[in-house]
This record gives structure tokens, C-alpha cells and sequence, in this order.
């Protein structure tokens, strides 16, 4: 006999609140209705594992299937079922838990709660989403009960009626509406089931084929694992990208409940197409790769999965919602990381600098992102120099503490953002025995700056910031082998040669051997342009003023010594200041064509 009746809700609006609202992506239907499937699957399992049920459990499993000429998607399972009554309590009254009940009813027994991944009430009624009528057919495990028929189509009302069906289990038919019929579609159902089911821990099948793994690597223990379980799991996950550097697995109970496995990509100087990477998932079953409030964000740039069952998310699983749980993980996670790398570099330190310009962007990126980390950190961190040479930041500040140490007793780290570029001053600075550092990623200027905060008595500037004798500034003069007159003769000369207001013109006493002509960028120049090209606060106005050079002329050098008794002293100037912008490839145009034919001139004349 039929019943008829009312679905217990306070408003009439809750299916449209539901199909617009609530469930914004209309995709998680599927997610929602085959999570139920595998919860009552689970279920049974359970209950037959504590001897509640002793009868033939046969291959436990959950099956999709399409219906194209009858309009119908169909999810059944073999799980506990339902009666009539329980339809009633479970299906009618919108937003009571089944699976809270069972866990409660169960929990003394010591059964796991985090394998009970669905719950009956408003994920079920996602179905809506898409179908103008929704079928469940349903045979508890219990002897002696009868199948239930239940039908509702979208509005208040359902009916119950007896059903034929001979096996225990649930079939959810969804009668698809005319709007949503692109999920009639195999394909576009299939790749639903791989993006939110593909590790789901009970069999789905779609199309006769078993579509997931149940029993992926993070829910087992490291111990049962080998590095090539690891790469192939990599693998599954990211098809198209190289295998990983190395990767962490994360496993703990309390006080949260956390497992998954994050991997080191090769990261190089590219990091921000990166990100999105790490999956998240509650009990195996897919929620987003949108992680960035469990994830610190400079851990964004790894790979992997995460799952916890403690993440709190919304009614429709879809955003995560913040609370003192997710920033606990977030600290696990952090500390997770910084103690593997720190394993891995007293481990095998060759091989951790063997991967050091691969990971360097990340650990960099990590220590200016977190305190935290950044006291783990410090003692990894690898500073590399011109000589391809790795040291910590405490070997390196013992290995040029001696000879680069100014008048203020300030430790001076020079370094070079481009070797190639920067070669001649590179090499005017390892002739006075100094040691260069290479601080060339796309982090590298706000890594500079971090470094120079945290550490005491020290600052760092590049080789061509200033003339190699003020590099490193002494107590102690050198003699100049032109007179004051001659000096300011000398730099009249120049200032007319170069005419150019942003080139300022000093005369200054180095060795013979240091260049004629010498330009830098001031450091605090250079920084403030840098900082004004990435966004930073208050120095916006920077980037539209000229670069302002220091042109240094030596003194002692006797090519200045031959301006000054020169026919054409402005023309050899010129010639000298056109080298030098030369040697630091800042000469083009116009001024290069006329370098070329002044050098011929001046070739045919010698």
C-alpha cells in the first residue's frame, strides 16, 4: 500500500535554496550521491566485522549507471539499506544525520569513524540539482524487512510505496531534467567520478570497469611502502610531470586526525604556475585543490594529497571554513616539512645540494613566509658562490668574516644577480681576495633583505654597486697621482664627454689595475627601483624616475693620465666612458654606432 505525505522542513523554499545556493557547482551531485553509496557500504562492512551481521557480505561495491534513452543516472550499492521507516526518518527530515547516528550507536565498540564518509539529509537532496524526480529503491540487510519505493519530485511531497528487490542495498535513480543533460553523457560522467571518486575506499564502477583505487598509498603506512610506490602514486597523480625530488608523509591522530603525502617538485625560478597542486581530501573523498588556509602559502608550491576528516568545511563540502583546527594543521604541516629537509641535509648533504636550485626557490620563499620556518631553516639554507661552492649561512659568514669585515666591524656579503653580466666587477672583487655569492632567482632581492634583518652586524651589495676599494671600506687612504687641479680638470673633462645629468662624475684614487672608468647603480638606488617594480608600498613613485649612475674615474690610471694631455680630450673620454657602459651591456643605438666608428677613427690615427 502507498503512503503519501510531507517531508519535514521549515520553509517550502528549501529545494530552489538547495539547487542555487547551496550547491553552487551542480557537478556534486555525483560526489554527494555516491559518497552516501559507499557510506552505507562501509556500514555494512562494520557492522559485519562486530558479528551484527553474520550473512554473506559478497564483493562490496558501488556502481553508476546511464541511462540515456530513459533520461536516467542510477547509483546503487550493496550497503545496509533501508526500510520504510528509516526512509521516513533519514530522507523526509532534511538534515538529520544518519551516519552521526550510527557513530554514536557504534562508537563504544571501537569502530573507526572516519571510514563513515556520507550522511544522508542535504547532500542527498543535491540530486535535485539536476533531476525533476528522484527514485530510491531500497532492501535493508535486516531479516524479515521489506523493500521501500520512495519518490519525491522536488517539491514537499513523497510517496512510499513496496518495492521489488531481492538483494540488500540502495538504487538512487535520478530522472534528469532537460537543462541538465550534459550528465547523460558517459564521458562527462566518467570524468566526474575521477576528479571527486578516484580514491574513494569502496570499488566504483562505471561502464564495467572498476574507476578508482581504493586503497591509496597515503592510508597505508610508510613502512609498507617503497620510494617506487611513491613515484608511481606521483605518477597517477601528475601524469605529464617529472618525477618529484623526494616527498614527505604525513600521519598523525592526535591531537587531529591528518594523513597524506606532499611532494617536492623540480621548482627551478618558475614557481607561480605551480601552484593549485595539492589536493584535499575528508576520508578519500575529494573536496578541492584550493587548500591555501590548511596549507601555509609558500607550501602551495609542493605537490600531493592531504586528507583529514577534522578540516571543517561547509554544508555542501565545497570551501573551507576557518578554525583553530585548520591553523593546528597548518603548524604540523610547516614543522612536517622543515624537519625533512633538515633530515634529508644531515643525511646526504651532497645530495641535498645536488637538488639545491630546485628546492632553493621554495625554502627561500618559506623563510621570508614564516618565522617559523624560517629558525628551522637557517640552518639548511644553502648560499652558493661564483665558484659553484655551497655553504651554510654560519660556514660562509666563518669563511669570509676575516676579510670581509669593514671599518665598522659590519660582515659585508657581495654578491652578483647576474655572473655573466656583472663578470668584470665579479672578477675586480676576486682580486682583492673577496668572495662573491650568486643571488640570482626571482626571490633573491627580498631573500637579501630578510637576510640582512635577521642577521646581526651584516649586510650584503652587489659587485656593481660601488668601486671594488669602497665595496668593503677601510681605515685607510690611497694616494692619487694627480693634483687637486689636475682631478677637478680631469672631471670637467668627462662631465662634458658624457653630458648626461644622471651620471655623476667623481675622481677618486684605485689601483692602476682597476678599470679607467667605472659605473654603478648605488645600492640604495638599485633596491628602491627593485622594490618599486614589485609592487612595494610607498616606493611606486621610483619606478618612473631615471636611473642615477656613479661614474668613478681612477686616478691612477694612466689612460686618465693621457686625457688630460690629449689633443681631444673629450673624444678619448668618451671613448673610455663608451667601454665601460660596454662591459656592463648598457650601450646600444646611436651611442654604440658612434663608439664603433670613433674606435675606427682613433685605430687609423694610431
Amino acid at each position: 500500500m502507498e503512503e503519501r505525505g510531507n517531508i519535514s522542513i521549515h520553509t517550502e523554499n528549501i529545494f530552489p535554496i538547495i539547487k542555487k545556493f547551496l550547491y553552487s557547482d551542480h557537478e556534486i551531485f555525483l560526489r554527494e550521491l555516491v559518497s552516501n553509496a559507499v557510506d552505507a557500504t562501509q556500514k555494512m562492512k562494520r557492522l559485519s566485522s562486530i558479528g551484527e551481521f553474520t550473512g554473506d557480505l559478497g564483493e562490496l561495491k558501488v556502481k553508476v549507471e546511464v541511462d540515456k534513452e530513459a533520461r536516467t543516472i542510477t547509483i546503487s550499492d550493496n550497503g545496509i539499506g533501508m526500510t520504510a521507516e528509516e526512509i521516513k526518518k533519514y530522507i523526509n527530515q532534511i538534515a538529520f544525520s544518519g551516519a552521526t547516528e550510527f557513530v554514536e550507536r557504534y562508537k563504544e565498540t571501537g569502530g573507526d569513524k572516519d571510514q563513515i564518509i556520507g550522511q544522508f539529509g542535504l547532500g542527498f537532496y543535491s540530486a535535485f540539482m539536476v533531476s525533476d524526480r528522484v527514485e530510491i529503491i531500497t532492501k535493508s540487510y535486516k531479516d524479515g524487512t521489506e523493500p521501500a519505493h520512495w519518490t519525491c519530485d522536488g517539491s514537499t511531497e513523497f510517496a512510499i510505496a513496496p518495492a521489488h528487490k531481492e538483494t540488500r542495498g540502495t538504487n538512487v535513480v535520478l530522472n534528469v531534467t532537460e537543462d541538465s543533460e550534459e550528465f547523460l553523457e558517459p564521458m562527462r560522467i566518467r570524468t566526474i567520478l575521477e576528479k571527486y571518486c578516484k580514491f574513494l575506499p569502496v570499488a566504483v564502477e562505471f561502464e564495467g570497469e572498476v574507476i578508482n583505487n581504493p586503497n591509496p598509498i597515503w592510508t597505508k603506512q610508510p613502512s609498507e611502502l617503497t620510494d617506487e610506490d611513491y613515484k608511481e602514486f606521483y605518477k597517477e597523480l601528475y601524469p605529464m610531470s617529472e618525477a618529484p625530488l623526494f616527498w614527505i608523509h604525513l600521519n598523525v591522530d592526535y591531537p587531529f586526525n591528518l594523513t597524506g603525502i606532499l611532494y617536492f617538485p623540480k621548482l627551478k625560478n618558475d614557481f607561480e604556475v605551480q601552484r593549485n597542486k595539492i589536493q584535499l581530501y575528508s576520508r578519500q573523498v575529494f573536496i578541492t585543490d584550493e587548500v591555501k588556509d590548511v596549507v601555509p602559502e609558500f607550501l602551495m608550491l609542493l605537490h600531493g594529497v592531504i586528507d583529514s576528516p577534522d578540516i571543517p568545511l561547509n554544508v555542501s563540502r565545497s570551501f573551507l571554513q576557518a578554525d583553530s583546527s585548520v591553523k593546528k594543521i597548518n603548524t604540523y604541516i610547516t614543522k612536517k616539512v622543515a624537519d625533512k629537509l633538515n633530515e634529508i641535509f644531515k643525511k646526504d648533504r651532497t645530495a641535498f645540494e645536488t637538488n639545491w636550485d630546485d628546492i632553493s626557490v621554495f625554502v627561500k620563499y618559506g623563510m621570508l613566509s614564516d618565522d617559523k620556518f624560517y629558525e628551522k631553516a637557517k640552518d639548511f639554507v644553502l648560499l652558493q658562490n661564483t665558484e659553484g661552492k655551497y655553504y651554510t649561512i654560519e660556514e660562509y659568514k666563518a669563511l669570509v668574516q676575516a676579510n670581509q669585515t669593514d671599518k665598522n666591524e659590519q660582515l659585508v656579503m657581495l654578491y652578483t644577480s647576474d655572473a655573466e653580466k656583472q663578470h668584470a666587477f665579479v672578477e675586480a672583487a676576486q682580486s682583492r681576495s673577496y668572495d662573491v655569492l650568486k643571488l640570482d632567482t626571482v626571490i633573491d632581492s627580498h631573500f637579501i633583505g630578510m637576510l640582512e634583518q635577521k642577521l646581526e652586524k651584516t649586510t650584503l651589495k652587489r659587485v656593481d654597486s660601488e668601486t671594488v676599494n669602497k665595496l668593503i671600506e677601510r681605515d685607510e687612504t690611497k694616494e692619487s697621482v694627480l693634483n687637486d687641479t689636475e682631478k677637478e680638470e680631469l672631471k670637467g673633462v668627462y662631465e662634458q664627454a658624457i653630458d648626461n645629468k644622471n651620471m655623476m662624475v667623481e675622481v677618486a684614487p684605485m689601483s692602476p689595475d682597476d678599470a679607467p672608468v667605472v659605473i654603478t647603480l648605488p645600492e640604495f638606488m638599485r633596491r628602491m627601483k627593485d622594490m618599486s617594480r614589485a609592487g612595494g608600498g610607498g616606493m611606486m613613485f621610483m619606478g618612473d624616475m631615471p636611473d642615477t649612475y656613479n661614474v668613478t674615474i681612477n686616478a691612477n690610471h694612466p689612460l686618465n693620465q693621457r686625457v688630460l694631455k690629449a689633443e681631444e680630450k673629450s673624444k678619448m673620454a668618451r671613448q673610455a666612458f663608451d667601454l665601460a657602459l660596454l662591459s656592463q651591456n648598457m650601450l646600444s643605438g646611436a651611442a654604440l654606432t658612434n663608439f664603433v666608428k670613433r674606435s675606427f677613427e682613433i685605430m687609423t690615427n694610431e
